[in-house]
């Protein structure tokens, strides 16, 4: 300071002249000081500092002027020069101030320009004006002066620099506009002015100042009255400024005035939507619509063409204008209206020139009409000059349609109110079905309609939409219910705003009608609204009557809205007022009619009308207008309508339905007899009073159906006094009666429906009495009945009358006991004839017979202790195990093996049987314990004997072995396996056939019942068999093999562990199944190939399609097939393995090779001789390979036969030909004398085979046989064994009568014979052919019973002992058959039922309903196909479903009548017509629901139900078939045991599987069996109970699979279009998993972060767990807790894909708690602030303010829609009252979130942004842009709600 100390002592000497000498000294010394003295050191600072703030003006002002010089020599920088000036002017004197404020004002031009005008600041509080502003109040003035100083200097740098650089100044100040007590508030007013006036001297240079200006109106406050005349001020300084500067750029430039009036545009368009979207000032915005009335008059005076950008300012006036309530507001909005359009429209010709659909004039139509009931004259004026105007607009969209407009994609848009609207309105009028123009939200309010009911993306969806969500506020109104919040917010704010849109929609050409109910709706909702609908209906009533406009549909459809408007009482009059001219007698007849038609749908609504309504319909009224015949219509149907809404009102008009009952006209005689009808059901009326009245005038009723229809509507109600008035109803009936029995013509119909349903209301005891033989003559009818609806009445009415049955049947009365035949007589005495004696010497005489019905069990056993009661039990048996063993000869035929085997098989059960109950009854044993220890006690003896045994002896008990097994329950496996190794060690002894083959036998019988995790036992068994198969040189012992692996494939592919291959270890025991089925079909096919040298290409093809692998041993097969035994020396080897190939078939079919079990069968049967016209015999004359062929044919047929009844792979054509085939073969080997054990063998073969095959299709008792053709085999039979033949052939014939009549002898497969049943009290009527057991048909009767009587002659003949032998071992197998009372198993069925159902015997009356249907079901003819078999198949259809809801039904074989009807329905659809009303395969339907309802009766129903649900037979099932057993999982499950309700459920997860890899299958088709799976599902678990809860677990498997086949969800919660029944799908889905545990549901549905964050671009699995679990928690099914787990990772994940994801959640959170919805917004936001997406979250948050807003009726949403709303949907949700609560806290995150978007927007922008720790993905970055603009906007709209601090922060973000 010592350099400057003497200098600034001058400067205080009171001299002016000295002063500014020692100050310009002062500037002079720190110019040229050195560094420690120069303005940067300390000395200079203090020097300048203290020059600076002098208490002398001379030296400040001198000062200041030195400062300034050394910034512009650029000793000082100017960040210094301000530095100094602005810490002088803080604690400067207020006198000082100027000089101050214009030294700084001159160094802020000086850096301006040393910039070159691009001189920027970080922030606004860095600005030096804003410095200066800031500093103190006193700067103001010259604060102006110097920034209008800096505006002219610097303009010539480009006034747009200029602009830009005092922006932050002018946001400032009017930011702090809000604070009043702010000093800069008045300053901001100030500027404005200020720079308006630089406006008006420059206009040239005016356009950038206007775009500030037009900025800076964003920030003004908006909170008070004051605010709004600040806004005032602006709006009509810069108006003002406009006028000036258009009128002086008027006749310039064309460029200019263009961008002068498109400003002004711009303007205009931001302070409308301002207005629009804040709703600022209740009292009206009449000086701004004023002011801009004034600048687009100028704008038109001057010549100025119509800007396209003002129609944004048109659809802001028009939100405004509907929320507008003050007269003078609407003035002056109307006057900016009219101006506008008179501009665009200047004349006639430029409404027909103009190109688009002029929806935003249109959409004024509601509210200006409204504006037509206005008091004030200049209102109504203004209203009638524009709505002549719009007239115009609508007829010309009428006459000339426009086509939609092109919107180009992605174009991005900040929206206003009047843009969501009229975005709706487009959407609606032009709506494509594209999903990508957006969806609308009204859905979301729709509860309780179906979800395919609720597809968005219709445009017939919004219209009714919005009657939905009308109708449940008339509601809530109605029963005095409290709104809810947003049904108050739409009834208050929104109606008027819908009503607008829908008064558009009322000249669409396709949902005008729809907008016409959904308008009444809305009146009905809003009775504010009554007098602007009646004002539009007037409008429009108008236009649809203009001559170039003719819409008399329309015209009427409109008119149907006036009653709606009578739902507030003050409307009555005016309504009625509108109608009554109409009624007058010179108005025409057509609008008579309609107006009376109106009137009394005006009552309808509001009972004040029926004053009027009576006037009208007065009975004079009939003869007033006898001649005009519409009148009088409308008039009856009035009075109809009254007496069915209103009886009581009714009650009045009597007179009035009188007179139209008497009327000649039969429409108007129909009207007032529905009229009395209706009084009757209210019973107000007495209906036998009426009738005695009325009977005469309704006697015309036989001639015209119409007339007979009302008269039934009326005799309906004669059923509640029928009682009272007996005669009287007699006749009643007798009339209802005769109409039902009369006419069968099509247009009788519906009077006969109306005549059935008047009948069902009277009593059936009623019925009975007043009508002679009722039910019979009901059931003739019925059964004769072709006509479909009529057949649906008349099933309906035989059910009342069933349930009648049942509930009035006797009970406790035993059904009449039928007397047995002769046949059951003498084989019930049989044993005592044969076996006289009972000893044991007999029973070896007669060893076949003996092992069926001798007893064994010593007399006196009992009489024993127990310990020697078991003894002499077991050693019986033991010892006539050896004896009959010794004496039963084989005979080396397979034949006689496997009856030898049936005949072991009842002699093990006895023995087991007396064994186990020899037991000592207090040991304590388990049953299951007793009979283990019965069949190891057994089997230990018998392995004894055989190892000691000669061979005829050793072959029988290795037989037995395999019987005992058989018998014996799966759960004694040890005892299974220990017979098992021992057989196989028999098998393997090559030396001694008699062993292996008897062995091969039961080893397979074995298999077959086997447990089920014995995997390595089955192996072993199976694998040996194929073994020897190849190695044995023995024919017999292959052909005993063959039978055995046929056996052994009986159990193969049944179990669930079989079905799921990839659960069988790597090992060599547990080869899966399906690989042992293609090794034993393999082998089988070659090996017959290789013995017989068989041409066929079948064999080849099961060759190559079941390969020998590796494990069979080449080399022996070789060997085989080197083999060239003599076929007549043993015959049984190639028929074993033909036996054995045919036997394997339906493990085949299980495993899904329907093809090769479809050539088996054609090849098998091409094997017998004389099956079809081309046979030539050969096989009789021919080589041996075909004899053996054919005897292999024989015995197979039975098996093939069997099964392709069962499972429909054979027709009646085939079955016809193998019956003839048999015959024919018969008769030629009997008519052929030639010896040799080969042609004896295939004539017993034959004979078997052809009475087990007859058998096998008559209990089926689906095909009919012809009499005659049974009779002829018989005969054969018989020729058999009473003509001279060997013996073999006599047991032939023998065993082809006894197997006709059911006993199954010789052919060991399972193919379910029924036990016999006596059934003779309901006998089939006779007929040319026969379907069902022969022993139940009275045609064969006497026949039959004479051939068992020879037999049984023959049996006691010993003259004969091998034919004794023979006919005593027969007839025991048919007394077996007819007298077994127990299945030949130790336990029951182990799969199929879960109770142990039987036929019980129910006594039926005569004339029971029930047993008539059913007798006509079993007699009826289903293989004859007639000319009315349509008509048939309906009645079919009928009765069964009738009998499924009958409580019981008669002993029949229901399981044969069931078949019966499905193969009728196939017979059937084949003739059937394309156009055909009857839906083919409903008859196959109906009879698995029937099955269904009675399997727990009848075990053939529940066998049938068995075989249809098994996975081989399932998947071939015609697709309605599938779908119906799948809806009936529930039932089946009631049903089938534990086990095969696994297997079921295994069955239809892999069936449902199979579609996932076959894209081939119909998509349709898929879907509709997944819904059908779902339902099913749905009801398994809604009736979930203790005894059934097992099945939950494979349910959830089968749920897993459905789940994966559920389409993707698209687009806004709909479904993927294409995709048939999708929607169906989904909803189903989502019913089923809600009622799974919540346990399971979770963990099935639960999805990580990781897992969603990789699969959220491609895994359609993920998005739709997270789908199902949304809609689950929609649904109420997971608590809402739930989709909060899934808030961080949803709002946290790439936008791309989850569009859908997001519009669930808003959809599950729509109806939740607004404190819910609100911690959902705010979460939202503040993972905005964080996400590497935001986008996502933005969309979120778009999307749930624009579900929660008030405007979300009328939104339409997508991706990109719902960011663009967001400045309208979040600004009205937070002026809601329940959401402004946290409106501080969601806008201070959403201005977080702006922030980091406007910094990574910059820093993307210039290059330079850099991730840090929550960087924003990239993939973002097209988004970035458009994200900043709307949040900003957004923010700017909410500023209110932020500090000032963080306004002027918002304020300082620059935005393009």
């Amino acid at each position: 300071m010592e350099s400057y100390g003497p200098l600034l002592e001058k400067t205080r000497v009171p001299q002016p002249g000295l002063q500014k000498l020692a100050v310009i000294s002062i500037f002079s010394k720190l110019r040229s000081a050195p560094k420690y003295l120069d303005p940067e050191s300390e000395p200079g600072k203090r020097a300048i500092s203290d020059c600076l703030t002098s208490s002398s003006a001379i030296v400040v002002d001198q000062s200041v002027r030195q400062l300034c010089r050394l910034v512009t020599d650029s000793v000082i920088s100017v960040a210094r020069g301000l530095l100094e000036l602005q810490s002088a002017l803080e604690g400067s004197d207020p006198k000082l101030v100027p000089v101050f404020v214009k030294g700084l004002g001159f160094l802020v031009r000086f850096g301006f320009q040393k910039n070159n005008g691009s001189w920027r600041f970080n922030s606004i509080q860095t600005h030096p004006f804003v410095q200066v502003l800031s500093c103190r109040s006193e700067v103001h003035g010259e604060l102006l002066q110097q920034v209008l100083l800096f505006m002219l200097q610097n303009k010539r740098l480009g006034i747009v620099h200029v602009c830009e650089f005092l922006r932050p100044l002018l946001y400032f100040s009017t930011i702090k506009l809000s604070v009043s007590e702010s000093s800069s508030s008045s300053f901001g007013m100030e500027l404005i002015s200020s720079m308006v006036s630089f406006c008006c001297s420059y206009p040239y240079d005016s356009m950038p100042v206007f775009k500030l200006l037009m900025g800076c109106v964003k920030y003004l406050p908006h909170e008070t009255s004051e605010d709004y005349r600040k806004l005032v001020f602006v709006v009509e300084n810069v108006v003002e400024a406009y006028i000036v500067v258009l009128k002086s750029l008027a006749g310039d430039k064309l460029q200019l005035i263009t961008e002068a009036q498109l400003c002004a545009v711009e303007f205009l368009g931001t302070i409308l939507s301002l207005l629009a979207c804040l709703q600022w000032n209740p009292s009206g915005h009449e000086p701004i619509f004023e002011l801009f009335r004034h600048l687009l008059s100028v704008q038109r005076n001057l010549g100025l063409q119509w800007e396209p950008g003002l129609s944004s300012s048109i659809i802001s006036l028009f939100t405004i204008l509907v929320q507008s309530e003050l007269e003078h507001e609407q003035v002056s909005i109307l006057k900016v209206i009219l101006l506008l359009l008179k501009w665009k429209y200047d004349n006639d010709d430029a409404i027909s020139r103009t190109i688009s659909s002029p929806f935003e004039e249109i959409l004024f139509l509601l509210p200006v009409v409204s504006l037509m009931s206005s008091a004030s004259k200049s209102v109504k004026g203004l209203a009638t000059d524009l709505l002549f105007l719009l007239e115009k607009l609508l007829v010309k969209i009428i006459v000339a349609p426009r086509h939609k407009p092109v919107i180009e994609g992605g174009v991005h848009y900040l929206s206003t109110p009047g843009v969501i609207v009229l975005r709706l309105l487009q959407h609606l009028w032009y709506q494509d079905g594209e999903s990508s123009s957006g969806s609308s939200l009204l859905n979301f309010t729709m509860k309780g309609m179906n979800e395919s009911e609720n597809m968005p993306n219709r445009p017939m969806s919004w219209v009714s939409h919005v009657r939905g969500f009308c109708l449940p506020v008339v509601e809530r109104r109605k029963s005095s219910l409290s709104l809810l919040h947003f049904q108050e917010v739409f009834l208050t704010e929104m109606s008027l705003l819908l009503s607008a849109v829908l008064s558009v929609l009322l000249i669409h050409p396709s949902i005008g009608a729809a907008a016409v109910d959904s308008l009444s709706s809305i009146a009905i909702m809003d009775p504010r609204l009554g007098v602007s609908l009646l004002l539009t209906i007037m409008f429009y009533s108008n236009i649809f009557t203009r001559n170039d406009v003719i819409c008399h549909d329309m015209l009427l459809k409109i008119l149907e809205m006036l009653p709606s408007l009578a739902s507030h009482s003050a409307m009555i009059p005016l309504v009625v007022q509108t109608i009554l001219p109409m009624l007058n007698g010179g108005a025409k007849v057509s609008l008579h009619a309609t107006a009376t038609r109106l009137l009394c749908q005006t009552w309808e609504i509001n009972d004040r009308a029926f004053g009027s309504l009576q006037g009208v319909l007065l009975p004079k009224g009939f003869a007033d207008f006898k001649s005009e015949r519409a009148i009088c219509i409308s008039m009856a149907a009035s009075i109809r309508d009254v007496c069915h809404k209103n009886p009581d009102r009714g009650v009045d008009l009597i007179l009035s339905v009188s007179s139209c009952i008497e009327s000649p006209d039969p429409v108007i005689k129909t009207l007032g007899l529905q009229s009395l009808a209706h009084l009757c059901e209210a019973d107000v009326i007495d209906f036998y009073t009426a009738w005695d009245v009325i009977a005469k005038h309704v006697q015309g009723y036989h001639d015209d159906p119409v007339l007979a229809h009302s008269v039934f509507l009326l005799l309906r109600w004669g059923a509640m006094d029928a009682e009272a008035y007996l005669e009287t109803s007699k006749s009643v009936l007798q009339i209802i009666w005769d109409v039902v029995t009369s006419s069968v013509e099509t247009k009788w119909a519906k009077a006969r429906i109306s005549a059935l349903e008047a009948l069902t209301q009277y009593e059936v005891s009623h019925l009975e009495k007043s009508i002679p033989d009722f039910k019979r003559m009901y059931l003739e009818l019925f059964f004769s009945e072709t006509n479909p609806k009529v057949l649906q009445v008349m099933e309906d009415f035989l059910v009342k009358i069933i349930t009648y049955e049942h509930i009035n049947r006797r009970r406790l009365v035993k059904e009449k006991r039928v007397a047995g035949s002769k046949i059951e007589k003498l084989v019930d005495v049989f044993p005592q004839v044969i076996f006289s004696s009972g000893k044991i010497s007999e029973a070896r005489e007669l060893p076949g017979a003996a092992l069926l019905c001798f007893s064994f069990t010593p007399k006196n056993v009992n009489e024993h202790q127990a310990s020697k009661r078991l003894r002499d039990v077991h050693a019986g048996y033991e010892n006539a195990l050896g004896e009959i063993a010794t004496s039963l000869q084989l005979s080396r035929s397979i034949l006689l093996a496997l009856m030898a085997l049936q005949s072991w098989k009842d002699f093990m059960h006895r023995w087991m049987k007396a064994y186990i109950m020899s037991y000592d009854a207090k040991a304590q044993l388990s049953v299951l314990d007793k009979t283990s220890k019965a069949a190891s006690a057994i089997l230990k003896s018998m392995i004894a004997m055989a190892d000691e045994a000669i061979p005829r002896a050793a072959e029988n008990i290795a037989l037995a072995i395999g019987a005992l097994c058989e018998v014996l329950p799966p759960s004694v496996h040890t005892v299974k396996s220990a017979a098992s190794k021992f057989l196989l060690e028999w098998l393997l002894q090559h030396e001694h056939e008699h062993r292996q083959w008897s062995a091969a036998i039961s080893l397979g019988l074995i298999s077959s019942c086997l447990h089920v995790t014995d995997h390595k036992q089955r192996y072993h068994n199976i694998t040996g068999l194929l073994e020897v198969l190849f190695v044995s040189r023995s024919s017999l012992v292959k052909g005993a093999c063959g039978v055995g692996l046929g056996y052994s494939c009986q159990d193969l592919l049944t179990r669930v562990e079989a079905a799921d291959e990839s659960t069988i270890e790597k090992e060599t025991e547990k080869v899966p199944e399906s690989q042992l089925l293609g090794r034993i079909v393999g082998a089988l096919a070659s090996m017959i190939h290789e013995r017989t040298r068989c041409s066929s290409d079948v064999l080849g093809s099961l060759c190559s399609r079941f390969p020998l692998d590796n494990d069979v041993n080449a080399e022996a097969y070789e060997l085989s097939s080197e083999d060239s035994e003599n076929l007549e020396e043993d015959i049984w080897g190639v028929a074993g393995l033909v036996f054995g190939l045919s036997s394997s078939i339906s493990a085949i079919y299980r495993a899904g090779e329907l093809e090769a079990v479809i050539k088996i069968k054609n090849l098998v049967i091409s094997w017998l001789p004389f099956v079809n016209s081309r046979a030539q015999g050969i096989s009789l004359q021919g080589e041996d390979s075909e004899t053996v062929l054919a005897l292999g044919s024989c015995i197979a047929l039975p098996t093939i036969v069997a099964f392709c009844q069962r499972m429909e792979l054979i027709d009646d054509i085939e079955l016809d030909q193998i019956v003839g085939g048999f015959k024919e073969l018969i008769s030629q080997l009997i008519s052929v004398k030639k010896s040799g054990i080969l042609h004896h063998s295939l004539l017993m073969a034959s004979c078997t085979g052809a009475g087990t095959v007859l058998s096998c299709v008559l209990n089926e008792g689906v095909h009919a046989i012809e009499v005659e053709q049974i009779k002829c085999l018989l005969e054969l039979f018989r020729k058999c064994y009473s003509n001279p033949f060997p013996f073999l052939v006599h047991l032939g014939g023998m065993l082809g009568v006894v197997n006709v009549m059911g006993a199954g002898a010789g052919i060991l497969v399972h193919m379910n014979f029924p036990n016999y049943a006596r059934q003779s009290g309901y006998q089939k009527k006779e007929s040319s052919s026969v379907m069902g057991p022969l022993l139940q048909s009275s045609v064969f009767e006497p026949y039959l019973t004479s051939l068992v009587q020879e037999m049984f002659l023959v049996a006691q003949n010993s003259d004969n002992h091998q034919l004794q032998q023979f006919a005593s071992w027969v007839l025991a197998f048919l007394r077996n058959h007819l007298w077994s009372k127990e299945p030949l198993a130790v336990d029951g069925d182990r799969n199929v039922a879960g109770t142990n159902s039987k036929s019980v015997s129910q006594g039926f009356a005569e004339d029971n309903v029930v047993l008539k249907l059913s007798l006509w079901l079993m007699d009826f003819k289903y293989t004859e196909i007639q000319p009315g078999t349509a008509a048939q198949a309906s009645t079919v259809v009928a009765i069964l479903r009738c009998l499924s809801r009958a409580p019981r039904l008669p002993n029949l074989d229901w399981g044969a009548i069931i078949r019966r009807c499905m193969r009728y329905e196939a017979k059937v659809a084949e003739l059937l017509p394309e156009d055909s009303s009857r839906e083919k395969g409903s008859l196959r339907e109906e009879s698995v629901v029937f099955a269904i309802a009675h399997a727990n009766q009848f075990d053939s129903l529940l066998t049938f139900l068995d075989e249809l649900s098994d996975y081989s037979r399932f998947k071939t099932l015609e697709i309605n078939l599938q779908s119906c057993l799948l809806i009936h999982l529930a039932d089946l499950v009631k049903v089938f045991s534990s086990s095969r309700l696994e297997k079921l459920f295994v069955d239809v997860s892999n069936h449902l599987s199979s579609f996932t890899s076959h894209e081939e299958s119909g998509t349709n088709q898929k879907s509709l069996l997944c819904i059908s799976c779902w339902k099913g599902l749905f009801e398994c678990l809604d009736e979930v109970s203790v005894d059934t809860s097992g099945h939950i677990s494979h349910a959830e498997k089968c749920m897993e699979v459905l789940f994966t086949l559920l389409p993707p969800v698209h687009s806004s919660g709909t479904i993927v279009s294409g995709v048939g029944n999708a929607v169906d799908e989904w909803s189903e889905a989502i019913r089923c998993l809600g009622k799974t545990p919540h346990s399971w549901l979770l963990d099935f549905l639960k999805v990580s972060h990781e897992e969603f964050s990789q699969s959220a671009d491609h895994s359609v699995e993920v998005q739709k767990k997270v789908c199902a679990k949304i809609k689950l928690v929609k649904t109420g099914s997971l608590p809402l807790i739930e989709l909060g787990k899934m808030k961080s990772y949803l709002l946290n994940s790439k936008s791309q894909g989850l569009w859908d994801v997001l519009f669930e959640v808003v959809a599950a959170l729509h109806p939740a708690e607004t404190t819910v919805k609100r911690q959902w917004l705010i979460d939202a936001l503040e993972i905005s602030c964080v996400s590497s997406f935001p986008s996502t979250a933005l969309q979120f948050i778009g999307l749930l303010s624009a579900a929660c807003c008030k405007y979300m009726p009328l939104m339409i949403v997508n991706q990109q829609l719902v960011l663009n709303d967001l400045p309208v949907t979040l600004v009205s949700l937070l002026a809601d009252r329940s959401w402004n609560v946290v409106a501080e806290t969601v806008v201070s995150h959403l201005f977080s979130s702006t922030e980091r978007i406007y910094d990574w927007t910059t820093k993307i922008t210039d290059g330079s942004y850099v991730p840090d720790s929550q960087p924003i993905d990239e993939t973002e970055n097209h988004m970035a842009d458009f994200l900043l603009k709307v949040m900003h906007h957004t923010c700017v709209l909410l500023k209110g709600h932020l500090p000032l601090d963080k306004q002027l922060r918002l304020a300082n973000m620059v935005i393009y």
